[in-house]
């Protein structure tokens, strides 16, 4: 039954995700980006603080360690990954966004192994993270005639947005803060939103009055911050301490076929032969670079199926 829960749970989270950059080309259309994504970490950022506050007892970071762990998450994982992912979503597809974004695993492993040289990656891993940049230039199609075409920078926007969320990542394990990671998120959540307003003003983006009224605006605004944040985020603690990291890591491939599926209903979005292509090579590098620990997950399955 466990085991049901969890993989139930796991494509919630999925269908989460995965919908929310629908959500983000819907909310485009009213809202300026960056100030767009300060808005929605302003809403989850509080949201995230209340249960932390309610759910572990170290609900506030103590001491320069665990201050210097909440601000990378909140300048990488919050602020950077978001301007970069708001900005690029402007110009390409809810989906090409989804399956860039699937990168973040495995370059958050080539993060790691850079940034501890003791843990080198094997031959075969190199692989993996080269297999996974060649799905990025599938995905992208830069023409050499024309490298600064529109939908080219954007999507390397949204790949620089997974870069930021990898490193991120990394330099947060790095510092090994004793900090919940319920508190990290909340105070992260709120740092890079404050962040990203800053940035927002000092690009003076407009904002349309309607903006607020707009059923389309709000709705989207909404599900990013209650659903695809808040409730993701809370999902996503549940899921990493059952299922662990490897397991988790694996949203990443599931979410775009939500995202190529609500995006096609909802926005009437379709998904080239380019788009999926990368994200079979994107695929494929993650399974190399995680290969033994995806090995032995499914070790464990079958143990537990023929238990």
């Amino acid at each position: 039954m466990s085991r049901y829960r969890n993989l139930a749970l796991f494509l919630v989270l999925a269908a989460a995700w995965g919908s929310s950059f629908v959500a983000i080309s819907a909310g485009l259309g009213h809202f300026p980006p960056v100030l767009f994504a300060a808005l929605r970490y302003d809403i989850a950022g509080v949201v995230m603080l209340a249960y932390a506050i309610y759910a572990v007892d170290h609900w506030r970071p103590v001491g320069r360690e665990e201050w210097a762990t909440v601000a990378v998450g909140a300048a990488l994982l919050i602020g950077a990954y978001h301007v970069f992912l708001f900005v690029g979503q402007q110009h390409t597809t809810a989906a090409a966004a989804a399956v860039l974004v699937s990168l973040s695993p495995v370059l958050t492993t080539g993060f790691a192994r850079v940034l501890v040289p003791s843990d080198a990656l094997s031959p075969v891993g190199v692989a993996g993270v080269c297999v996974g940049l060649v799905g990025v230039g599938v995905v992208v199609q830069p023409d050499p005639s024309n490298l600064f075409a529109t939908d080219a920078v954007a999507k390397l926007l949204v790949f620089c947005a997974a870069a930021a969320f990898a490193l991120g990542s990394v330099l947060t394990r790095r510092l090994e803060a004793d900090l919940p990671i319920e508190t990290m998120e909340a105070w992260s959540m709120l740092g890079g939103a404050a962040l990203m307003h800053v940035v927002s003003l000092g690009l003076r983006e407009p904002i349309e009055p309607t903006a607020w009224t707009d059923l389309e605006a709000i709705g989207a605004l909404a599900y990013l911050s209650l659903v695809a944040s808040a409730l993701g985020f809370l999902l996503y603690f549940d899921l990493l301490e059952r299922l662990g990291a490897v397991e988790i890591n694996m949203v990443s491939y599931v979410a775009p076929v939500f995202t190529a599926i609500v995006g096609w209903l909802y926005l009437g979005e379709v998904i080239d032969a380019a788009t999926i292509a990368g994200f079979a090579l994107i695929a494929c590098g993650f399974v190399l670079v995680k290969r033994r620990a995806i090995s032995q997950e499914v070790a464990a399955v079958r143990r537990w199926g023929s238990s």
